[in-house]
């Protein structure tokens, strides 16, 4: 059972930056497609990106190019999200999520597997 668990949120001032990470395990994510995104209070979750664990395929939300960055270690079978230039807006609950997609570029296909969240608050 793939099992998806975040770390590395917290509370940043505006401007700053947090990298959060997810370990993944129970896989063989060649093929894999890995994604991050947010919920905040009262709205719907939201994507905002996604690489494929096999390849240089990476995809963003428009509200985040530019200013974060997806990646992954292959050896320790983890997934990042480097944030900068953070704003209050992109406060939120911040979920990891992981889709057996055979390679297929699908970045914002389904996607059958998720961490619990990790909180990013950001203060202006």
């Amino acid at each position: 059972q793939v099992q998806l668990v975040e770390s590395g949120g917290g509370l940043v001032q505006a401007g700053g930056s947090l990298r959060l990470s997810c370990a993944a395990s129970g896989g063989t994510f060649r093929g894999y497609r890995m994604g991050w995104f947010r919920q905040a209070p009262g709205k719907e979750r939201q994507f905002v990106a996604a690489l494929l664990w096999s390849g240089d395929s990476t995809y963003y939300e428009d509200s985040v190019k530019g200013r974060f960055t997806i990646s992954r270690d292959n050896a320790k079978n983890t997934v990042y999200l480097q944030m900068n230039s953070l704003k209050p807006e992109d406060t939120a609950v911040y979920y990891c999520a992981a889709a057996n997609s055979g390679g297929f570029w699908v970045p914002k296909g389904r996607y059958d597997y998720w961490g619990q969240g990790t909180q990013v608050t950001v203060s202006s």
